[in-house]
């Protein structure tokens, strides 16, 4: 594990996992979905649990191509290039302007600061959108670092559902005006696993 200081500040920066690298990462070719994406991607990108979501976010893009700018990209940690973990929304804001954000950090890199930046820059993102009224997260009540995570940011918890892979979560929002008016800081503790991009 690397013991880089709690406190450094971490940035990241997204690379598009299109199509034929999800298809890929779904098959588990490490080598052909880091070809498609332009870079190494580590292990865990083809991990079970990975391979599912990376199939469903590919089948996701083949019946609707406009949802691609708004899912699942490779996280690379600035300045050094490492591929922390992947992140993303659940789709395009639906019919009320709500997003949905999700975010993994790859084992070996957790609680090191890289969940923050991962939800720092999809916050941003979603803020960068007019139609964006509201960011949602939905995270397992058993997660504590992703809800020490999503507390810093300002989320308020709306409610619960239940996902079919993950079981009940409960379910947080923040506006998109707080967003943008620059209110959020990130103040949270690392987290190390939201609801999946």
């Amino acid at each position: 594990m690397n013991n880089q200081p709690l406190s450094m500040t971490r940035r990241v920066r997204f690379v598009e996992l299109g199509a034929p690298a999800l298809r890929a990462l779904a098959d588990g070719d490490l080598a052909g979905g880091s070809a498609e994406a332009g870079i190494a991607l580590d292990e865990y990108f083809v991990s079970d649990r990975a391979r599912w979501i990376f199939r469903y976010r590919a089948e996701q893009i083949a019946n609707d191509p406009s949802a691609a700018p708004w899912i699942t990209r490779a996280a690379v940690s600035e300045p050094d290039g490492t591929v922390v973990g992947d992140a993303g929304s659940h789709g395009p804001p639906d019919e009320a302007g709500t997003v949905e954000v999700g975010y993994t950090v790859v084992p070996r890199y957790r609680r090191q600061g890289y969940a923050r930046a991962m939800l720092a820059a999809l916050l941003a993102r979603a803020a960068d959108e007019p139609g964006v009224r509201t960011v949602r997260a939905s995270v397992r009540p058993d997660n504590t670092a992703s809800l020490a995570t999503i507390a810093g940011f300002g989320f308020t918890r709306v409610g619960e559902q239940t996902d079919e892979r993950d079981g009940l979560e409960i379910v947080f929002e923040v506006p998109a005006d707080a967003i943008r008016a620059g209110q959020l800081h990130g103040r949270g503790e690392q987290g190390e696993r939201s609801a999946g991009p």
